[in-house]
């Protein structure tokens, strides 16, 4: 199985393991660094992060490519700027190229936080702050991976290792790994993305953000009857709304980890001031599609559903714009292999089952598997989100298991490049 020189894989997985250990204060130094730099989307202006981490990656010894997106397709996708940076490490002739991909803009901070939510500090075995766990964590994971594999001597490998930081992953990801697969930057033959060490994450949901907008007619208050009100046209809107999310409890998916589609109303905003009849109302929507799910098809019922709600109402114009359309992640053919590689990895170094899982958020993998390439989601974290605080207070991301995910991410490079 594999072509070692003087090491067995059983040693070369030793050797990593001592030089991982050896360095992970330095590790976890990098990491407080990385959270201490905000790189909150929105405002999405990221450049400044990656060149901090452009210059640790530097001063680790690797060679760092900065691609800069267009300013006008950055705003586009919602960005003031993005700088995506790839690292290549190549080893001997033939072989796979893999590419890790982890994102660097972070939700803002909010409210509620025990300390700075840049801090980086560490409390009773936790590392705290925004982007800890999600997931400038796993710019650490990888690369703390690829330096101990770089660190064997006595071992025949073959292939190349690629590093992707990423800055868009909360607006999309189409000036990220999307755009960095349209450009031909990178044409790997499998992907490792940012997750959770407990599980390796083969599927998720999709995502459709709707903005509906009501226009009626504005009037002064003393005369309501003049004009056409946008945000009494909400009422029955809302009501068709929450009845369809309702109904969707009824439509149970079969990926362990992901229950039923879901929607949100996350936004409201509508009317001029207290003493005039509203003439717009806008509310955004998000609908979480599950794997079995065809997106087109989801569109076109909620956009009935929201037809219907409005139509027998007098004066009332209804808008619907597409703000974001994120497809399902599912294996595509070639990822089984990487799935049972990574999860046999993980149990070996966590000493407990690590088994492949669904979630329900959406991530940058999607763009990875939308390509055919074969992707799996693994890296740094406790067991779920919930426990890691992801995109709420207090986020934070366990020192062991930062540690035991860089080891099992190092012994799946060394076995797919001597493979």
């Amino acid at each position: 199985m594999t072509s070692m020189t003087n090491q067995t894989p059983a040693s070369a997985k030793d050797a990593m393991r001592g030089f991982i250990e050896q360095h992970f204060d330095e590790q976890v130094h990098a990491l407080a660094r990385l959270v201490q730099c905000p790189s909150d989307n929105p405002p999405g202006d990221c450049t400044p992060h990656a060149l901090v981490t452009a210059q640790w990656l530097t001063e680790m010894g690797f060679a760092v490519e900065q691609h800069v997106v267009p300013q006008a397709l950055a705003q586009q996708h919602g960005m003031h700027s993005v700088t995506n940076l790839i690292v290549r490490e190549k080893f001997g002739d033939g072989g796979p190229v893999i590419a890790m991909n982890a994102h660097g803009d972070v939700v803002p901070p909010g409210e509620g936080w025990s300390a700075s939510p840049y801090s980086g500090e560490v409390r009773d075995g936790w590392l705290y702050g925004r982007g800890a766990a999600v997931s400038k964590s796993d710019f650490t994971t990888y690369a703390y991976a690829l330096r101990a594999l770089k660190s064997l001597s006595g071992v025949a490998l073959k292939g190349q290792v690629e590093l992707h930081f990423t800055y868009d992953e909360e607006t999309g990801g189409m000036t990220g790994p999307h755009w960095i697969l349209q450009q031909g930057l990178s044409k790997p033959d499998y992907v490792l993305s940012a997750a959770f060490s407990h599980h390796v994450v083969t599927a998720h949901n999709g995502c459709l953000h709707l903005e509906i907008t009501l226009r009626g007619r504005s009037a002064h208050a003393a005369w309501p009857e003049t004009g056409h009100d946008a945000i009494e046209a909400s009422v029955p809107l809302l009501a068709a709304l929450y009845r369809y999310r309702d109904s969707l409890a009824d439509r149970p998916s079969s990926t362990p980890g992901i229950t039923h589609p879901t929607l949100v109303v996350g936004l409201v905003k509508g009317g001029i001031n207290t003493n005039v009849v509203a003439d717009t109302l806008t509310l955004r929507i998000d609908r979480r599609i599950v794997p079995e799910e065809v997106p087109e098809q989801v569109e076109a019922e909620l956009r009935e559903v929201i037809a219907a709600s409005v139509r027998l109402l007098a004066g009332i114009q209804v808008e619907v714009t597409q703000i974001l359309l994120a497809r399902p992640f599912k294996p595509v053919a070639g990822a089984q292999a990487l799935t049972d590689l990574v999860c046999r990895e993980g149990s070996a170094v966590l000493g407990t089952p690590v088994t492949p899982i669904g979630v329900p958020l959406y991530t940058d993998a999607r763009l990875y598997c939308e390509a055919g390439i074969p992707t799996v989601m693994y890296g740094a974290g406790p067991a779920t989100l919930l426990a890691a605080n992801g995109h709420r207070a207090d986020e934070r991301v366990p020192l062991l298991e930062l540690q035991q995910a860089t080891q099992v991410v190092a012994n799946v490079l060394l076995e797919l490049l001597t493979g």
